[in-house]
Order: C-alpha cells, then sequence, then structure tokens
C-alpha cells in the first residue's frame, strides 16, 4: 500500500449528503472500477461510514474514513476533507452537527429567491432529492429545477440561478479552517485541501489558504480530482512539494448522470510526492 501508483479513490459522495447512490452502491460501482483503497466523503457527515466500512468489506476492498466539511475562508466556501479518523470521535461529531445546523435556514431562503423569479415550491421539491434533510444543498436544488424543466441540467442551474449574485444563491457561514483542522486531526485523521483549483481565489489568498492550512496542522491536499485539469494536477504537485503536504486523489464522484469523472478513473498522481494513504497505512482498514 506504498506506492502512487495505487488506485485510491478518497473522495465521493453518498445519498448521505449530495449524491444519488448509497454507500454499499458506491463500494460495488468502485470495485467493479477498480478501486482499491476507497473512502466515502459526505459533507459534513459520517454517519454513512458504519455502512461505508461494511460495504468495503464485503467488496474486499481497503478503505480509510472520510468527510469533506464545509469552511468560510477569505469570505469563500472552501472544503476540507478529512481521511482516516476515528468516527465515533464525540468531538468531530458535534462539530459536523453544528456545521450542518444553517443547511436548513439557507435552503428557505434559497427558495424564498428562487420563488420572487416565478420558480415555486422549490423547497419542498428538493427535499424529495434529499437522502438527509440535514443536508440540503444547492445540488438538491439543482436536481428539482432539472426535472421540473426549468433547465436543462445541472450546470445550467448553476449558472443560472445558483452562483453569486443569481436569484438562488444564499451564502452560508460554515466552520473556520481551524475548526475543521483540528476536529480531523484530534480524531486521529489527516485533513486535505480539497480540489483547491476550484476556488476563485487570488495566487495571494491562495498562498494564505495553504499557510493557515498548514500552521493549523493539516497535512494533505487533493492533487489529482475531477474538477483539476492536467496543468493543475502539475500546479498542486508543486504546491504539494513546496508546503510538504501528502499528495490525495479523489473522484469527487456524486451520480452517475452527474459526474464527469467516475470512481476509480482518475490519472495517477504525479511522481515525487508522497501520497496521503502511506501516512495513514496505520489506519486502513
Amino acid at each position: 500500500m506504498s506506492t502512487s501508483i495505487l488506485n485510491a479513490d478518497l473522495h465521493c459522495h453518498s445519498v448521505m449528503s449530495d449524491g444519488t447512490l448509497t454507500p454499499e452502491q458506491l463500494a460495488a460501482r468502485a470495485k467493479a472500477n477498480g478501486v482499491e483503497l476507497w473512502s466515502l466523503t459526505d459533507h459534513d457527515e459520517i454517519s454513512g461510514q458504519a455502512r461505508a466500512i461494511a460495504a468495503a468489506q464485503a467488496q474486499g476492498m481497503k478503505y480509510l474514513t472520510g468527510t469533506e466539511i464545509s469552511v468560510t475562508f477569505a469570505n469563500k466556501t472552501v472544503h476540507i476533507v478529512g481521511l482516516g479518523f476515528d468516527h465515533t470521535n464525540t468531538a468531530l461529531i458535534d462539530g459536523l452537527h453544528k456545521t450542518r445546523g444553517g443547511r436548513s435556514e439557507r435552503a428557505q431562503e434559497m427558495a424564498e429567491g428562487l420563488a420572487k423569479v416565478g420558480i415555486h415550491g422549490a423547497f419542498e421539491g428538493s427535499l424529495k432529492f434529499v437522502g438527509n434533510p440535514e443536508l440540503i444543498s444547492r445540488t438538491h436544488f439543482a436536481r428539482f429545477l432539472v426535472e421540473s424543466g426549468a433547465c436543462q441540467d445541472t450546470h445550467e442551474v448553476f449558472r443560472n440561478y445558483l452562483t453569486e449574485g443569481k436569484p438562488g444563491f444564499v451564502p452560508h457561514r460554515w466552520a473556520t479552517l481551524k475548526n475543521a483542522v483540528q476536529w480531523i486531526t484530534e480524531a486521529q485523521g489527516i485533513a486535505v485541501i480539497a480540489h483547491p483549483g476550484r476556488y476563485d481565489f487570488t495566487a495571494n489568498e491562495e498562498y494564505a489558504l495553504f499557510t493557515e492550512f498548514k500552521t493549523h496542522g493539516g497535512q494533505g491536499v487533493e492533487v489529482v480530482t475531477g474538477s483539476h485539469t492536467v496543468p493543475e494536477y502539475v500546479e498542486y504537485a508543486d504546491m504539494a512539494r513546496e508546503f510538504n503536504l501528502f499528495a490525495s486523489r479523489g473522484s469527487d464522484f456524486h451520480s452517475p448522470d452527474e459526474s464527469r469523472i467516475d470512481l476509480g478513473t482518475l490519472p495517477w498522481l504525479p511522481g515525487q510526492l508522497t501520497p496521503v494513504w502511506d501516512a495513514l497505512a496505520h489506519r486502513i482498514q
């Protein structure tokens, strides 16, 4: 388990947050696609971890516990993936519960914004797509807007309704970067900056994110992930080396119909990086 060519997929989502498949279905899909080491990383939620562990074992796959925590940094939402933690840790469970707390109010405000432009019933309609009502999100609204015929696909929904300055956009104050990293590390896991290429940061803001993340005890960065381009693989491999961070790899798979990259089908990590699973070898189940 100490080679960068291991087919590890350490970022995906189930019905426990905003994915469309169960943990068991994801495990079967990952195994069918050749995944050797898997992690389910639902948003701000670890209630699916016991099922994911059992499903991975049933498929003969190695497993690392996972979650993806929403953080506010420089007035933007950033995601921090936690890997290899103790999923029974009460401080982590309590912290994630508080982070989820504001989602329902935010969803109601989003629905009000959409109603003002003639799209009614969005809150109730979105709930049909939610496995866990505590975790209602923009993705669930996007699925409702596609089903109702307001948009052709979820990408059009985000462009026209759910990004900053659009009628259904409502910002949310999440956990702090310090809190997220500490919850993960105190539960014996490793914190990883998720898909850094997705954040619309200036070079200075990005440098500040990596610097502060490292100061708080963060140890990893996603280098190869579904939303990164080939030049971004190179860019964030360089950042991993500059900040002495472990490199992670994950598809960020949500749904067979929506995701750009399937589980287990990413390119390998670039050379001269230390994979995060090397550091977590003792936490692999």
